[in-house]
């Protein structure tokens, strides 16, 4: 079945891109470095716009945005949709000023209310890692705010800019929590620390909304590494973001 949608998720660090149908991505995602992000990469990686029903992009980075709408162009075969909390998401808004929800959050809101068991919690291990709280009663589904934390490689890339003796490092599982040298060290630091602050966070998200049972999914680019020895986390989920432009693209292409 051809494509139907062409969804584009653009990060800080990388634009992911992908065909979907209505039922599901149509094939491997691509990623674009975000600086080097234009119409004629996307076009190289995704075809011409007019091939596609729907254009849904969701975007941290407002600078970006123009690359994506130089590639639909003034074609009337294809209609951008720009993900924010005005469009038609499945879930409820609890939020006081829901314009300032990132796009990639309400995606993936979107994508765990429709694909996964609620009350949820949405981890992204991003440039930064967040944290979306989906709350369940019986008028459904809302997104009820979340949390914002540095990112694993922004924390230890800030270490190394930071200080004169201690190295960048590759993030992997350490072989012990003793380290027996300064990359070591620093790595046993940086993820047996860092999975401290996401079982903290969580901990203090149970007690809040007073839930014995909430559904961690975690997504980004090191959740399988934190998730690996992390029980809190129930699955990995590596394409939420794009299962949930996804969704709402069908939701809003009836």
């Amino acid at each position: 079945m051809a494509a139907e949608f062409l969804l584009i998720d653009i990060s800080n660090s990388f634009t992911k891109i992908a065909p979907a149908t209505r039922t599901a991505l149509a094939g491997a995602s691509r990623r674009i470095p975000t600086p080097e992000l234009s119409a004629a990469a996307i076009r190289k990686v995704a075809g011409p716009a007019r091939s596609y029903r729907g254009i849904i992009l969701s975007s941290v980075v407002p600078n970006a945005v123009p690359a994506v709408e130089r590639y639909v162009g003034t074609t009337r075969a294809a209609r951008l949709l720009q993900v924010n909390h005005k469009v038609k998401l499945g879930i409820g808004i609890d939020y006081p000023r829901p314009g300032t929800i990132g796009a990639d959050r309400l995606a993936n809101a979107a994508g765990a209310a429709a694909l996964h068991p609620t009350p949820a919690v949405v981890v992204d291990f991003g440039t930064a890692v967040t944290f979306d709280v989906l709350a369940k009663d019986k008028k459904g589904v809302t997104y009820v705010g979340g949390v914002i934390a540095p990112g694993l490689e922004a924390m230890t890339h800030y270490l190394h800019q930071r200080t004169a003796l201690l190295p960048e490092i590759d993030l992997r599982e350490p072989a012990r929590a003793i380290g027996k040298s300064t990359r070591e060290a620093m790595l046993s630091g940086a993820v047996h620390g860092y999975r401290g602050l996401i079982r903290q966070i969580l901990i203090e998200l149970r007690r809040e909304l007073k839930s014995r049972r909430l559904h961690v999914i975690a997504t980004g680019g090191y959740a399988e590494l934190i998730a690996a020895r992390l029980p809190e986390i129930a699955l990995v989920h590596p394409h939420l973001t794009l299962e949930g432009l996804r969704i709402i693209a069908n939701l809003n292409f009836p």
